[in-house]
Order: C-alpha cells, then sequence, then structure tokens
C-alpha cells in the first residue's frame, strides 16, 4: 500500500510536469516553424494573437481568433493554415511584367472575405461583409469590393483602374519596363507615362515605427501604396526610387516626428551633391512625434492619432501647394585646443536655443535613453518635459546667461537684459504648439516667415517664463531679425539644442547661417473643414 501511495504521488507530481514540457516544447517548435514561413514569404506576415475585428480563414473559412494578416494584400489566415495560405495565395507585386509595357494594363487581384463593412459592391452598390462568415471579393489595389454572387467571369479579367487614388499609385508595370530600360541603357524615363496620364503624382510613404506614439507600425498596414520602413531602410536609399519617376512629380509623405522630417531632407540634399537635383520630391508630414512644431507651421496638425482616415490624408497629399523651407547651417567651434578639432556642424529646420529649453529636451533624451520603453506615448513624453520644468523654475540652472554669451545680428552685437535662455526660430512654432515670436500678439512686430531668409531671436526669462508664453500670458523679448546669428559663450558649459537634438557645450562660437531651400507641401486648414463638412 505504501509503495502504491508512494508511486501515484510521483505521477500526480511528474505527469503535469511532462505534460508542460511537452507543450512548452511544441509551442517553442510552432513558433520556429511560423518564423521560417515569414521569412521566406513574400507577403508581410504579422502575427497575432487576437484580431480587433471578426476575422475568417481565407483557406478554411474558419472564425479565427489568433493566426497571422499580410500587412501588404491583407490576406488573413488561421495559424494552421498559414502554410498553405502562403502557397495558394499571391501578395501584391511591386514589379509586374505586362504585355503593353508601361502603357499596359493589369487585371483585379482578388482576395475573397474580410472586406470592410463600410464598402459597397461595385456592381450593385450594396453593401458588402454583412454576412458573418468568409464573403465577398476585395481588389487589392483598386479596393473596390464585388458581392460573391455579383463576381462574373468578366470581372476576374477585367483591368484595374487602381481606384480613387490612382494618380498617386506606382504601377508594378511601370517599374517593370523602367527596369527593363536601365538594363537597355536607356534613361528616358519621362517618356513613360502609366495610363497616359498628365497629372500623375506618384507618392512614396517613408514611415518612422519609433516616432512619438509608435502609431507607425499601425500604419504600415493602413496605406495602400509604396511604403517604407524607415527603421529597416535608410531615406536615402528609399528616395532612389525619385530617379525612376518623372521629374519633379513625386510627393513624399513622413511619418515621424520633426527628427524625422530632417533626416528625411538630409538624405534629399545628398540627392543634390549626386547631381539629382531634377528628381527631388516635395515632402509632406503626418506628425506622429512628440512636438510636431515644423508639421504645425505647414499645416499638417499638431500630432496625429489616428482620428483622420487615411483616404483623407492622401486627399490631402493630392490638394496640397509647394512651398519653400528655409535650412541653415548651425556650426559650432570650440575655443582653445589650438583649433585642432573639426567644429561640429549641424542643420537646422526648426529651432536652436541655448537655456532652459535645451536643459529639459537633455534631461528627456537622458531619462529616455536609461529607459526607453517608457516613452511610447505623446503623453508620457510632455508629461516628462513637464516635469523637468518645473525642476528648472526651482533650480534655475541657467540663470545669467546674458554675463555668459555675446549676440551679434549680422554683425551688430546686441545689448543683452538679463536673460537665462535664448532661442533663434526659422519657423512659427516652437515648443509643441507655442507661437514664440508672436507671444500675446498685444505687440506690433515684423512677421515672422520661414522662406523669407530671416532667424528670429528671442530670449527668455526661464522656465516658467516660457510656461506664460505657452498659455500667452507673457510676451517673449524680441531681440531682432538677422540673415546671420552669432552666439559666443564665453565660460562654464550650457545646454544647447537643435531641432530637439540637445548637447552640454563649453566654451565656443556658434554660427548660424543660411544653408539651403527645401521644397515641402502646406496643408491649408481651410480643406480639412471642406471635406469634414461634406
Amino acid at each position: 500500500a505504501d509503495w502504491r501511495l508512494v508511486f501515484w504521488t510521483l505521477c500526480s507530481v511528474i505527469l503535469p510536469v511532462l505534460i508542460t514540457l511537452w507543450c512548452s516544447f511544441q509551442r517553442s517548435r510552432r513558433q520556429v516553424l511560423i518564423r521560417d514561413i515569414f521569412r521566406k514569404s513574400k507577403h508581410d506576415w504579422h502575427y497575432t494573437d487576437l484580431f480587433g475585428q471578426p476575422s475568417y480563414c481565407c483557406v478554411c473559412a474558419q472564425h479565427i481568433l489568433q493566426g497571422a494578416f499580410c500587412n501588404c494584400c491583407g490576406l488573413r489566415v488561421s495559424e494552421g493554415c498559414l502554410k498553405k495560405a502562403d502557397q495558394l495565395f499571391l501578395c501584391k507585386e511591386i514589379m509586374m511584367r505586362s504585355s503593353g509595357g508601361a502603357h499596359g494594363s493589369m487585371p483585379h487581384h482578388w482576395i475573397r472575405g474580410n472586406v470592410p463593412l463600410c464598402s459597397c459592391c461595385m456592381v450593385c452598390k450594396q453593401q458588402c461583409g454583412t454576412q458573418p462568415k468568409l464573403c465577398d471579393y476585395r481588389c487589392v489595389w483598386c479596393q473596390y469590393t464585388v458581392h460573391d454572387e455579383c463576381m462574373m467571369d468578366c470581372l476576374k479579367t477585367e483591368e484595374c483602374t487602381f481606384g480613387e487614388f490612382r494618380d498617386l499609385i506606382i504601377p508594378p508595370y511601370y517599374l517593370s519596363t523602367i527596369n527593363q530600360m536601365r538594363k537597355d541603357k536607356r534613361t528616358n524615363y519621362e517618356k513613360v507615362v502609366p495610363y497616359c496620364r498628365k497629372h500623375w503624382m506618384p507618392v512614396i510613404i517613408l514611415a518612422n515605427t519609433r516616432s512619438g506614439n509608435n502609431m507607425g507600425e499601425t500604419l504600415l498596414g493602413e496605406f495602400k501604396i509604396l511604403v517604407f520602413d524607415l527603421s529597416k531602410i535608410a531615406p536615402a536609399k528609399a528616395l532612389q526610387l525619385c530617379t525612376l519617376l518623372p521629374c519633379n512629380s513625386v510627393r513624399v509623405l513622413v511619418c515621424g516626428g520633426d527628427g524625422t522630417v530632417g533626416w528625411v531632407l538630409d538624405a534629399i540634399d545628398e540627392m543634390k551633391i549626386k547631381g539629382q537635383e531634377r528628381y527631388i520630391p516635395q515632402v509632406a508630414i503626418l506628425p506622429l512625434g512628440t512636438g510636431n512644431d515644423l508639421s504645425n507651421t505647414l499645416g499638417w496638425g499638431a500630432g496625429y492619432a489616428g482620428e483622420v482616415p487615411v483616404e483623407q490624408i492622401l486627399g490631402n497629399v493630392m490638394e496640397a501647394d509647394e512651398i519653400k523651407l528655409d535650412r541653415w547651417k548651425v556650426q559650432v567651434t570650440n575655443k582653445g585646443y589650438y583649433n585642432l578639432r573639426k567644429p561640429k556642424v549641424f542643420t537646422m529646420n526648426n529651432y536652436f536655443s541655448i537655456g532652459p529649453d535645451a536643459l529639459m529636451a537633455l534631461n528627456f533624451h537622458a531619462h529616455r535613453e536609461k529607459t526607453p520603453s517608457l516613452f511610447s506615448s505623446r503623453i508620457i513624453n510632455k508629461a516628462v518635459y513637464f516635469f523637468y520644468g518645473t525642476k528648472d523654475c526651482l533650480v534655475q540652472e541657467c540663470k545669467d546667461l546674458n554675463k555668459k554669451v555675446e549676440l551679434e545680428l549680422d554683425g551688430e552685437r546686441i545689448e543683452l537684459p538679463n536673460l537665462e535662455g535664448i532661442i533663434v526660430l526659422n519657423i512659427g512654432y516652437w515648443g509643441g504648439g507655442c507661437r514664440l515670436w508672436e507671444g500675446m500678439g498685444d505687440e506690433p512686430y515684423p512677421l515672422a516667415r520661414h522662406d523669407d531668409g530671416l532667424l528670429e531671436v528671442v530670449g527668455v526669462h526661464g522656465s516658467f517664463h516660457c510656461a506664460q508664453i505657452q498659455v500667452k500670458l507673457a510676451n517673449p523679448v524680441r531681440l531682432g531679425q538677422a540673415h546671420t546669428v552669432r552666439l559666443i559663450l564665453k565660460s562654464s558649459k550650457m545646454p544647447m539644442q537643435v531641432d530637439g537634438e540637445p548637447w552640454a557645450q563649453g566654451p565656443c562660437t556658434v554660427t548660424i547661417t543660411h544653408k539651403t531651400h527645401a521644397l515641402m507641401l502646406y496643408h491649408s486648414g481651410e480643406q480639412t473643414d471642406d471635406e469634414a463638412s461634406s
């Protein structure tokens, strides 16, 4: 009896452990197989434990909770059908041969099931996707939908028109033709225009999945045209696609913060150096960062959180007007060291500052580098800025700045009042949406523009003064406008920043001069209001 008790006791302990180990082994083996399929597949598969809306497997037609979906073509499959779906269904092709070359055509690419609930059948004009099962078809290019009973043989071979945004899409057969022309060493790409359209303006989307509130990952699957993930490919490489498209026709939508926009504009400057100036694209912005001051200045808003449909964003890009943005060269030359150290050179789009706002940015960046996982929300980022701003109000680390620096505007020395910070502005907005040069708006002052070759220079009395300006309870100390700004830091280390990139700087000379212009797209708020009312 004792031996039987011992035996069953061991079984009750060991058996669950063995079952757990076996399940763990099977799960890890399954994950290895899934990763192997993802790596070899032409689909852009993403695994999910829970679909956010009712979804049905494109293979077995059963309801699925966990499985995989393709970010490119929208295919959804259960975990068990993944391998079979990868073999059965083709994804969207970036390059595809056509019998008519770049002026040819291609049929619809139909995917069955999981159509948007708001879509209508292109044949009978009735709502699609209303039944709780795998039903109806959607073209991955034009996004048209068709009922099962309305699908005819003629639709399967019908030419795809690429839908509402045909003027923004780069057809796969166009790139195939251009690729063949490059092999034949022909470069007259401008003669090859798809659809024979006069107003073709292809759009390339560059998304930074790490910006601000991490919405870039979601947007990769929302846009149904050519998208590059900047966490995987550098902007300079992605923008080489512009050289295969007609001159002065390409528009680039940058999904990210002001730092991402600056990164893309630097890559465009490299294109100018390579002699590719006629292929320079115009740049629009979808603000995903924390501050988004450049986006605000150009009419694209202070931040995007998914409240505007992707279709409206693309419509705004099509209707936006071209403008120029001044870009400035910031050269920081250290004092001493017998001039052996090379000067630091930055490119400025937004603003340069020394003082409390640069100190807040420096503390924020140091904290984010230690614990990057905490800074995944725009609200949390602004709360941390608020904390460091409140701390500086009490400590006042940058006081008596006027005794430590000298300021020259166009070669003329400026007598400084008692200040803690100096800010040199190129754009209208600063500090996450504050119109710093305007202040309260109760004093006459020359207008500030981002394309006039002039910089606006202001001073602040401290972090509390900055907060007062942001809520329009105070005016900045306007020091003047100039084409060239020179600032000499005579002693001690001070925090500085260029477009939100801070560092601690010792004695030096900072010289800001005009560098070049960037072609940007300006979105009028009136267009948004008209679209919302309609």
